[in-house]
């Protein structure tokens, strides 16, 4: 599957997140935008430095109107491990089962490694794609990056 494109709906996931809670895009309609991650293995070298890499700039993002989601098919305990070990203040996402699913979905996922490949989507409040990034897996994405696509949305449609 073709990862999805700017203008597609996002599709709706639930994912539980690294302590175990239930986590829905559709949550956040309305209200935020969400940045959406997807990464394809925790503890790998390339995605502890460019998950690290958010870490280090998550003053840029740490906002009421944004919600960061990092999206891999790994066990949520491997996620909770990873998340205490790397001290990430963003939520890890487990799309370990049905395996993938949500990777799927968003044309993100590697079948042949059975991983999520690296790809990143910026969804507006309304729940449409506005910005995609894609990368080949042994390349992190940069930090700028996302937040020159946040801005580039200008104000959120929710800011009064």
């Amino acid at each position: 599957m073709s990862p999805l494109e700017v203008g597609a709906q996002a599709p709706d996931f639930e994912l539980r997140d690294q302590h175990g809670q239930a986590v829905t895009l559709s949550a956040y309609r309305g209200r935020a935008r969400a940045l959406l991650v997807f990464y394809p293995y925790a503890f790998s070298r390339v995605c502890t430095h460019e998950l690290g890499d958010l870490r280090e700039a998550w003053d840029r993002f740490d906002r009421t109107d944004l919600a960061v989601l990092a999206i891999s098919c790994d066990p949520m305990f491997t996620l909770r491990a990873y998340a205490e070990a790397e001290g990430f203040p963003f939520s890890l996402l487990s799309d370990f089962w049905p395996h993938g699913a949500a990777a799927s979905a968003y044309g993100a996922f590697d079948e042949m490694r059975g991983s999520a490949r690296r790809s990143s989507y910026l969804v507006d409040e309304s729940g449409t794609i506005r910005w995609t990034r894609h990368s080949p897996s042994a390349e992190g994405r940069d930090p700028a990056e996302y937040a020159a696509a946040i801005e580039g949305l200008g104000p959120p449609a929710t800011a009064g």
